[in-house]
């Protein structure tokens, strides 16, 4: 068993490659209001937790709109097309080596539990992970206190435990738990908002292998 003996998956952007569906999916709320679709470019610029925040930068009004409407309004559209929706690049092989290596493996994701359960479930990938943690709404406000129970019930010393994400949040979550971090740039923000962490950034999943093993 190595060192690092567990490592949690973010979900969203870093396993499952749904950044282009969740910038459709804006885009389409975005020219029902007749407000300025954007690009992928500043999707990654501006996408952030919670994602409220998110939104209103985008030029939501929540004085006019429900905030609780408009993201069920979101997850509408999303579900949707999550059907279509595939692994991000080299994950299954990752997966594999990791699991071949001897690593517990975890998801903690601020999607819905019961979609992200079926999400997992119909790529093939379920069995790779001891547990899976969602949340218990559809308005992503953060996943911290989901990492904290897994930790809890798995007894796991954080210093054996890495965080494996693509957004600034799942640096925070890192950062409550105390354990090691290394983010992705295959998801919901850009490469250089998440190298202003000061946590070390891989491009692909195809360097998270290597990139895993000589610094962890």
């Amino acid at each position: 068993m190595p060192q690092q003996s567990t490592i949690i998956w973010d979900w969203n952007g870093t396993l499952l490659d749904d950044a282009e569906m969740c910038l459709s999916s804006i885009n389409k709320m975005l020219e029902v209001r007749s407000l300025p679709t954007i690009s992928m470019e500043r999707y990654r610029d501006v996408f952030t937790f919670p994602v409220i925040e998110y939104y209103t930068e985008l030029g939501f009004d929540f004085k006019l709109e429900i905030w609780e409407t408009v993201a069920v309004e979101f997850i509408d559209l999303y579900m949707n097309e999550l059907q279509n929706c595939i692994l991000t690049s080299f994950a299954k092989d990752t997966l594999e080596a990791f699991k071949q290596k001897g690593y517990r493996q975890a998801i903690i994701s601020a999607m819905q539990h019961d979609n992200l359960l079926k999400s997992v479930s119909d790529l093939g990938i379920f069995h790779y992970f001891e547990h899976i943690g969602g949340i218990g709404d559809h308005y992503a406000v953060s996943k911290i206190d989901n990492a904290i129970n897994y930790l809890n019930s798995s007894g796991v010393n954080p210093e054996n435990l890495t965080l494996i994400g693509d957004t600034i949040h799942d640096s925070e979550v890192a950062a409550t738990l105390g354990c090691k971090c290394i983010l992705v740039a295959t998801g919901h923000q850009s490469y250089e908002r998440l190298k202003r962490t000061g946590l070390p950034v891989v491009q692909n999943l195809l360097e998270i292998e290597t990139f895993f093993d000589q610094q962890v």
